[in-house]
């Protein structure tokens, strides 16, 4: 018998409308009968003077014209809700009022009422509970069948607050989620009860043991007001119980306001990594930049696209955008028509290396702020092609540098990378060497007391999706099935996210006085197998048995470990904590300029070995790893 009820439940889709008609019709009838018993006082001798039979049929026959009128027997039983319960009360005065209707007219006619208006009172009260009750009541046996039947997910909600609640209720929307608890660090909270679901304690200690104990299926983060390290510590404990971890989105980003189940994804290893977000509160970035003449290169490129965009914020007289990438240029110029900003764009497909071109460009537009962010940046490519990178890196570097001092450009401000200190490769060497020569063109021109442009470089790790990154690669890799590949087991790499460089890019533009490399404190450096290992957990896979981690060795010129600062280079506090300033070596602008000449006429040199042997007799600490350049070290 329970086989077959439950196999009934499974299979049962809605109720045809003329049985809900005939229960609700029912209901009815019974509810004006207790109305005679009730008024009664249970005597029921006395029914028949109140001729109660033709009573009920009135009532009953007036309440299914009601059910007819109102429609209330088309509401799906098992998705019962407050319209519904409106509709109902609704329907039960239309059945008054016919009923009050039919004894007017019998009075009128010198008749007694044919249902006395307190029973008719008494029915009104008992139907509406009853159609309600019933209603509910179906609702529960038909959700506690269905789900005993159905492989439901238990779900912890990490959060008790309003978001937390919401999105409780919406998962209550599928048959497939069932939420068994909260989560909540807060300890005024932990402890209580909402609508019947606990509220346990975040305590990371217990944290295991409870996702263990209720068998928890999937966490999903509500609360926003919550530390990185916090965030990764409820991760860890997760994936440790090879529990699925989502998270609902901001407030904000609610489709028209409300939230619905396909918007609680999974959460991005991005928001796990790194650190702290540094919070910048410069007032006087926007004073700086309001009313000025910006000029980005490097504007297509992830670095260049966000500064462009953080910049036209700050409602500057207009911004000049070059880069030599026509489809990533012209999807930004796209992405731009849609942005708020009265700044005047001009774009330019160009080459930062063509100095005619840009000449004509600074003679156009005559910036006052210059964000060097055109560069190469993948180590193996560079390796491979070190006039390419002498080419862009260096000169590109050198006649952005010069122009922005010929045409008065108050700041000039260099993108640069943690690979250019202690450089085991041509591209980080390349970079140390733009940064050395802007450096010492900022002395130079100090000294010579020239027309002054101040000269600032802000060196810091990878960014967190840039192009070409290892976290698209990575969900690429886990999309297409594996294997994930990994140059070396202990390598290790600090990151930062795409808006916090640019943050600080504009920071140091502001703080800057000339002559300073800007580095930051980036947190802990993360090894690249735990992310991997990572991205794969939270992908719902698990490493090594559903998605393989391939190691292919390091590449040309790759570190295992990336640095802020080298070894003889010491660093002085800024006004933020978290910001400091490099204390690097000088060097005279003649004898780098020298150099630098020097490389303009070995890059079409086909000897590229007499390119890097001059890039580390310029730079001594450039000592090349798994590289065919490290012959030029040796003697």
């Amino acid at each position: 018998m329970v086989r077959f009820f439950i196999k009934f439940i499974r299979n049962l889709k809605i109720l045809p409308p003329w049985v809900i008609i005939f229960i609700d019709v029912a209901i009815i009838a019974f509810s004006v009968f207790l109305g005679y018993i009730l008024r009664l006082n249970f005597s029921v001798s006395e029914l028949t003077h109140y001729n109660f039979k033709t009573g009920i049929l009135v009532y009953t026959f007036c309440g299914l014209i009601s059910i007819l009128i109102t429609n209330s027997h088309r509401g799906i039983i098992r998705y019962t809700g407050i319209q519904d319960s409106a509709r109902i009360f609704y329907m039960n005065l239309v059945n008054v009022a016919l009923v009050s209707a039919a004894n007017i007219a019998f009075k009128l006619n010198g008749q007694a009422n044919l249902v006395p208006y307190s029973v008719v009172l008494i029915s009104l009260l008992s139907a509406f509970l009853l159609l309600l009750n019933y209603r509910l009541l179906v609702k529960y046996i038909f959700s506690y069948y269905k789900n005993s039947v159905i492989n439901q997910a238990r779900v912890f909600i990490f959060g008790a607050g309003q978001t937390g609640i919401i999105t409780r209720h919406v998962l209550e929307s599928t048959p497939r989620m069932m939420v068994v608890g909260f989560i909540e660090d807060a300890p005024d909270k932990a402890g209580k009860v909402i609508d019947g679901i606990p509220i346990f304690d975040g305590n990371t200690s217990q944290l295991s043991q409870l996702l263990s104990e209720y068998s928890i299926d999937e966490l999903i983060f509500t609360a926003k007001e919550i530390s990185l390290e916090r965030k990764n510590e409820v991760v860890d404990a997760c994936i440790h119980c090879q529990v699925r971890v989502r998270t609902v989105p901001p407030v904000e980003k609610w489709v028209k306001g409300e939230l619905s189940l396909n918007q609680i994804k999974e959460i991005n290893i991005e928001e796990l990594l790194g650190r702290e977000t540094i919070k910048i509160k410069n007032k006087n970035i926007e004073s700086d930049l309001r009313g000025k003449r910006v000029l980005i290169t490097g504007a297509a490129g992830s670095i260049g696209s966000e500064i462009f965009r953080q910049v036209s914020l700050a409602n500057p007289n207009s911004i000049t955008l070059i880069d030599q990438a026509e489809s990533a240029l012209y999807e930004l110029e796209c992405e731009s028509r849609s942005m708020e900003t009265g700044a005047h764009l001009n774009w330019y497909l160009a080459d930062v290396n063509n100095k005619d071109r840009m000449r004509s460009i600074f003679e156009e537009h005559r910036p006052s702020i210059v964000y060097h962010a055109a560069a190469y940046k993948h180590v193996p490519v560079m390796e491979a092609n070190p006039s390419e990178a002498i080419t862009c890196n260096i000169l590109g570097t050198k006649v952005m540098a010069d122009l922005s001092v010929e045409y008065g450009v108050a700041k000039f401000v260099m993108i640069s990378t943690d690979k250019a200190v202690n450089p085991t490769n041509v591209m980080g060497c390349s970079k140390r060497i733009a940064e050395i020569y802007v450096q010492s063109y900022n002395d130079y021109i100090e000294k010579n007391g020239k027309n002054r442009t101040a000269f600032v470089t802000t060196r810091f790790g990878n960014v967190l999706g840039s192009n070409g990154s290892v976290i698209p690669l990575f969900k690429k890799q886990i999309e297409e099935g594996g294997p994930i590949t990994v140059t070396h087991p202990e390598i290790t790499r600090y990151f930062m996210t795409i808006p916090e460089a640019c943050q600080l890019v504009l920071e140091a533009g502001t703080m800057g006085k000339g002559g300073e490399i800007f580095i930051f404190d980036m947190g802990k450096s993360v090894k690249i197998l735990d992310l991997a290992e990572k991205m794969i957990w939270l992908s719902g896979l698990e490493p090594r048995k559903d998605i393989d981690i391939v190691f292919t060795g390091l590449r040309e010129g790759e570190k295992l470990y990336e640095e802020l600062l080298n070894t003889e280079e010491n660093a002085v506090q800024t006004h933020h904590k978290k910001i400091m300033i490099a204390k690097v070596s000088h060097y005279e602008y003649e004898e780098i300029n020298r150099y630098v000449e020097l490389f303009e006429d070995l890059i079409y040199d086909k000897n590229e070995l007499k390119s890097v042997a001059l890039m580390k007799e310029l730079v001594p600490e450039y000592k090349s790893n798994y590289s065919r350049y490290e012959v030029l070290d040796k003697g």
